[in-house]
């Protein structure tokens, strides 16, 4: 629909009464369910579970000959309600998405941590212990008189 036609439309719709305006409603409903493309129609309300149910509420409460200011009425409750869940779930995804993100953080930094502890030292450099610069002796030879620091002598 262009943008003109739209806004002519809800310029006569806001002049009508709730009645007037519900009557409208069952016309667009109407054409819709006549010359509508199926699969885009069901698409768009398999969309959003709680537009569907407030849908179907609408509907129960027309079909039982509620006014149209108690449906009216009714219907604005349910749509801050539905604001309000939809403002929650977002939330919860927001917390589910920094969570996530900040579970890869760590992963990427545990992976860095543990490709550099194992990578190979720099050509040129040597490991403590194998240049005997150090002062301290490698555990692998042993030290002067043939016994480990910690052996107690023979009797």
């Amino acid at each position: 629909m262009n943008p003109y036609l739209r806004d002519k439309l809800i310029q006569k719709l806001e002049t009508l009464s709730d009645e007037r305006g519900y009557q409208v409603l069952d016309y667009v409903d109407f054409l819709e369910s006549r010359y509508a493309d199926r699969s885009a129609a069901a698409a768009t309300t398999a969309a959003n579970p709680l537009g569907r149910f407030a849908d179907a509420v609408e509907e129960k409460l027309r079909a039982g000959k509620v006014s149209a200011s108690t449906i009216a009425e009714t219907m604005g409750l349910m749509n801050r309600a539905m604001g309000v869940l939809n403002g929650a779930a977002a939330a919860g995804k927001s917390v589910a998405n920094d969570l996530m993100s900040a579970t890869s953080r760590v992963v990427d930094a545990a992976t860095t941590a543990a490709s550099s502890r194992t990578a190979p030292p720099p050509s040129g450099t040597t490991q403590a212990g194998a240049s005997g610069t150090t002062g301290a002796s490698d555990a692998t030879t042993p030290p002067p008189g043939g016994r480990a620091g910690g052996d107690i002598p023979p009797r």
